[in-house]
């Protein structure tokens, strides 16, 4: 079954997110995007860059970008420099240093490399990018980065199990008519529950969005238990931060895990373990720290 895409790609990206599994199903250009993994978002960036690099036929600019990323440890950076230096896409091919990109990123679980791995004695040699010079800095303005690309996204949804993915294409429907940027919520939801959408949490948070009840009857939400009460109750209290927040991710996240009080009384992210971890992988997925609106839709229907 062709994986459903729900937001727009553009049409090279439609094509391309199809090419989502073995080397076989993707021999013919550039792999799919990225995974939406918890990566540091400069990381991301990179990567992103590189596969932008790899579908406008610039191997050399891809493969800098991706060994930038794979000299920090990403394994997804790992396996794409992997595959370019092994199977030569407008480079020399490199199947020892390939082999062993390609290795180290099956080493931490990476599905793809472990697949194109399969049956291939692995190199023993690091390329030069990874090993000489200085690495690049990772220093950016985390307001200036966009936010994670929608094919990204899609190609996440459609790999979910039925019903998560289910409740997953719910909150991207829904999230638009509450002003609040679909990659956003499905963030939140990914963080919250992972599109599960009878979890209660030791802290009595409910349903797909982990609501509490105050939370609950605060946006009028009357059987928590249903998954469209739920993500409409979590979506108006999510357009609510936004607005009280004026667009900051961080606060926002911050104040979705917390609340809203907990973040005025400290002034910004509380310093609380839990919720800075939260607000990091947040930060992580969403790749931009400040919101971007969504699509207009029929004036907010609900």
């Amino acid at each position: 079954m062709k994986p459903r895409i729900l937001l727009p790609l553009s049409r090279t990206a439609a094509a391309i997110v199809l090419c989502t599994g073995t080397e076989a199903a993707c021999a013919r250009g550039a792999d799919g995007p990225p995974q939406w993994i918890d990566e540091p978002p400069t990381l991301s960036r990179w990567i992103e860059e590189g596969y932008s690099a790899e579908l406008r036929h610039l191997p050399r600019r891809a493969a800098q970008r991706y060994c930038a990323a794979a000299r920090y440890g990403s394994p997804e950076a790992q396996y794409r420099l992997g595959r370019l230096l092994l199977l030569g896409r407008g480079l020399a091919p490199d199947p020892a240093t390939g082999t062993t990109l390609l290795a180290l990123a099956a080493q931490r679980g990476h599905e793809k490399a472990q697949v194109l791995l399969a049956g291939r004695v692995p190199g023993d040699r690091l390329p030069d990018c990874m090993t000489m010079g200085d690495a690049p800095p990772m220093e950016f303005n985390e307001s200036m980065q966009e936010v994670v690309p929608y094919e990204v996204v899609a190609l996440y949804v459609s790999g979910l199990p039925k019903e998560k993915r289910r409740m997953a294409e719910m909150v991207q429907r829904l999230a638009p008519r509450f002003a609040v940027d679909p990659r956003l919520a499905l963030a939140i939801v990914r963080s919250e529950s992972n599109f599960e959408p009878r979890v209660l949490s030791p802290r009595n948070a409910q349903g797909l969005m982990q609501l509490i009840p105050e939370t609950a009857e605060r946006f009028g939400v009357h059987d928590v238990w249903n998954p469209e009460q739920n993500a409409r109750g979590g979506l108006a209290y999510l357009r609510w931060l936004l607005k009280r927040f004026d667009g900051d991710v961080a606060l926002v996240s911050a104040a979705y895990n917390a609340g809203e009080n907990t973040v005025a009384q400290y002034g910004g992210v509380p310093p609380y373990a839990e919720t800075r971890e939260y607000v990091r992988r947040i930060l992580a997925f969403y790749r931009s720290a400040r919101h971007e609106q969504p699509v207009p839709t029929t004036a907010m229907q609900r």
